[in-house]
């Protein structure tokens, strides 16, 4: 190569794939996981939910201006994000579970980005035609009315789908159909329409036009799935030992020709492109969409299905030698999964039982060290603390606050001579308090002195409590 010849270019222009359709068991699977996961991503903020006159009807709703998470019958606070972290962590090892089980099933059944393109696919496929259809039409380089009228219909409707998942995103964060109307009659914040643009276009360019795109480059998960693998996790694979070599025809006693008849129905089918018969690849995402093809492909040839299967490397050679594989169960159920399985239980457990266990008041002290203590015209000694209220319940409580500790301390709450103040109903009331200690006590002359704070629900008797200190002078 001469120094004035242009050098190579090293990125190779991205060819749109156009699956084709396909039909059985796995693709039905599919089709039923995307109804229900899209029938409960958009219809659930439109659940409503009775929590009483002074509580948001939403059923599921992260209310960010009152820091609240509502769940059906759960109210999260934020003092209570542990219960989100728990649930992070349960989804985690879920994920581990399953890809250790079936490779990257989640990615082929249940990731929003495969779902949200299978949608797409569906639409492009109904308005341009099934993949010949609509090869000819990418191919086509001439834009005629029928090409423009196609893609613009498409384009179309995608964006509505893209609108209205960044709506439904929207609608967490608000009582829907109040929402709803403020967006139609141009009411709503700024934010609202931000964020259902951001959300449309990111839907429109992931699931439209990116694809397969975003499962190979820009995903991190298929560099970190072979940690969670290994020879006994069931994936989507090619028995190349019997169909090698691939051909069409007939055997003869010159030829010796596989159950592979080199049909590409396995490759027309796949979303990301990919031909299985080359062996485990980083963009495979275990959809098993190419099964359902070669099955319906061996039926018609009238050769036994799972020439492409759901297989274990460890069942290579056993199946090579004619032997039967182990038991799916086999597979399953082994010590890695077991351990998942195990970790997984013991921290939804966890949850369950700290959500049971969890009081419906509570109370947070933080004690006024500026100054630390402050000496009475009669020589007690009194500290001040900020205390943080908490009413957990649907109405309004009497929430009564006394010491344990030295029966020398009393209580003063500020703004009313009495020991008990009202909580207005879900909110936390923050409530300036003093310990006063006599002179000459026991507190007054030590420099801490250890008590605890209890507060009392009038309404129930039910009872909370926090450990501080009371600081004297210390003589």
């Amino acid at each position: 190569m001469s120094e004035s010849d242009p050098a190579p270019s090293l990125y190779a222009a991205r060819e749109p794939i156009f699956p084709k359709r396909v039909t059985g068991k796995f693709r039905n699977m599919k089709w039923v996981l995307m109804g229900i996961m899209l029938g409960i991503y958009y219809l659930v903020p439109w659940i409503r939910w009775d929590r009483g006159p002074s509580l948001p009807d939403q059923a599921v709703l992260l209310d960010l201006a009152n820091r609240r998470f509502y769940f059906f019958w759960i109210e999260i606070w934020p003092h209570e994000f542990y219960f989100v972290a728990g649930l992070l962590i349960m989804a985690g090892l879920g994920l581990f579970l399953f890809t250790s089980a079936l490779g990257r099933v989640w990615c082929g059944y249940a990731c929003p980005q495969t779902v949200w393109t299978d949608l797409f696919i569906l639409v492009e496929r109904w308005i341009e035609g099934d993949r010949n259809a609509r090869l000819r039409l990418h191919r086509q380089k001439k834009l005629d009315f029928r090409k423009a009228r196609l893609r613009v219909t498409k384009w179309v409707v995608w964006f509505l789908i893209g609108l209205a998942t960044g709506g439904a995103w929207v609608f967490y964060f608000a009582d829907a159909p109040t929402l709803f109307m403020d967006l139609i009659t141009g009411q709503a914040h700024p934010i609202a329409y931000t964020t259902m643009g951001l959300l449309a276009f990111f839907t429109v360019f992931f699931g439209g036009f990116a694809r397969e795109q975003i499962c190979i480059y820009a995903c991190p998960w298929p560099r970190i799935q072979a940690a969670m693998m290994d020879e006994d996790t069931l994936v989507v694979g090619y028995r190349d030992w019997r169909g090698e070599p691939r051909g069409k025809g007939k055997r003869t006693k010159d030829t010796e020709l596989g159950d592979c008849i080199d049909c590409m129905a396995c490759v027309n089918v796949c979303p990301v492109g990919i031909d299985i018969r080359d062996g485990q690849q980083l963009e495979c995402i275990t959809c098993a969409l190419c099964i359902d093809a070669c099955d319906d492909m061996m039926a018609k040839v009238g050769k036994p299905r799972g020439l492409i299967d759901y297989m274990a490397l460890s069942d290579e050679a056993n199946e090579r030698a004619g032997k039967p594989p182990k038991n799916i169960w086999k597979h399953i159920l082994r010590p890695r999964t077991i351990m998942y399985t195990t970790l997984w239980a013991l921290v939804g457990f966890g949850l369950v039982f700290a959500l049971f266990i969890r009081s419906d008041i509570d109370m947070t002290v933080a004690p006024i060290r500026n100054p630390t203590y402050v000496t009475m015209s009669d020589g007690s000694i009194r500290n001040a603390y900020d205390i943080r209220l908490r009413n957990k319940h649907g109405e309004e409580r009497q929430f009564k606050l006394s010491v344990a500790g030295d029966p020398s301390l009393r209580v003063q709450l500020e703004g009313t001579p009495y020991e008990s103040v009202p909580v207005p109903a879900d909110t936390a009331k923050l409530q300036r308090v003093y310990v006063v200690s006599p002179k000459g006590s026991v507190p007054s002359n030590s420099e801490a002195t250890p008590f605890r704070f209890w507060v009392e629900d009038l309404g129930n008797g039910e009872r909370a409590h926090k450990d501080s200190t009371f600081n004297g002078k210390g003589n």
